[in-house]
């Protein structure tokens, strides 16, 4: 396609906006899935609402647009990367470590990731000025965990699950770009297929306190993860994916980290200091120059 013509304009537009969206559907993932740790649920227990809901809603939808045809192994890639190691990773990290460290380290690390495999399986460059991107982003971590190491004891544990969250995503990522997976195909693949495998796991074999949770916060967990953060977030950001391409997508979608550590300070009460300030004010301004850069290769 002309990138000058009127169909690559629209499609940047339509590109652009879906990973806006992401940006504010991804931090209230965040929020409530810390949310979530916080009241009676255990994290196997807002996994299983998150594919329950995400199932029943995406079941009336085969009608019309059909079960998504993937080939096996191409299937096992996207719903153990973006259905299974993705929020798994998140919601027992979520135990460990607060809002803050996750806006960072899973979508915050994001570029790197992808960058990384983008060069090895798909063969996009590298240009200078990503590099002062991810390094003004690796500086922003590290006074990150300066600034809060010491507020929350064994936060390590939940940062190294918040990077292999990260990790499973950025392959997610390369895997639709590389095999062109569509927007629908994808997330339909996540919501259909997820549910089946894990719920009589859950069921039968992981800790549950699911009976101790009010119908209110069941509801909305139900509703909020499975609808919106599997197939409205998952449809977006996949379809600003195949229209933006990975590394500018996942610049854009990594402004979430400051977004979401304040946002994080006056509602769940995890206030940051002056250091995390900084890190999170540098990671943001890495992210920004990444999402600036020429995109001449999609």
């Amino acid at each position: 396609m002309d990138v000058s013509s009127p169909e690559a304009r629209r499609e940047k537009r339509i590109g652009y906006a879906c990973a806006f969206a992401v940006l504010f559907l991804w931090v209230a993932f965040l929020l409530t899935a810390r949310l979530s740790a916080k009241q009676d649920l255990t994290p196997w227990d807002a996994a299983a609402l998150r594919h329950a809901g995400a199932f029943m809603a995406a079941l009336p939808l085969v009608a019309v647009l059909g079960w998504p045809r993937l080939r096996a192994a191409r299937l096992l890639v996207v719903v153990g990367t973006a259905a299974f190691g993705f929020p798994l990773a998140a919601y027992v990290a979520f135990g460990f470590a607060p809002v803050a460290h996750a806006g960072v380290l899973m979508p915050g690390m994001l570029p790197f990731w992808t960058g990384v495999l983008g060069f090895w399986l798909l063969g996009e460059a590298w240009t200078r000025r990503r590099l002062a991107s991810l390094g003004i982003v690796a500086t922003g971590i590290l006074l990150l965990a300066i600034g809060t190491f010491g507020d929350h004891p064994g936060a390590w544990r939940g940062d190294l699950l918040f990077l292999c969250g990260s990790l499973c995503w950025s392959l997610y990522t390369i895997a639709i770009r590389r095999w062109r997976i569509s927007a629908v195909e994808g997330t339909m693949a996540v919501a259909l297929w997820a549910g089946p495998i894990y719920l009589p796991i859950w069921w039968l074999a992981l800790p549950s306190n699911l009976h101790a949770a009010s119908w209110g916060v069941i509801g909305f967990q139900l509703l909020f993860q499975g609808v919106f953060a599997v197939l409205v977030a998952g449809f977006l950001f996949t379809r600003a994916v195949t229209a933006l391409g990975a590394p500018r997508t996942t610049t854009i979608t990594s402004l979430v980290p400051g977004m979401a550590a304040l946002a994080a300070w006056p509602l769940l009460g995890e206030p940051l200091g002056v250091a995390a300030l900084a890190g999170v004010a540098l990671v943001t301004a890495g992210m920004v120059i990444g999402v600036l850069q020429p995109n001449r290769a999609r």
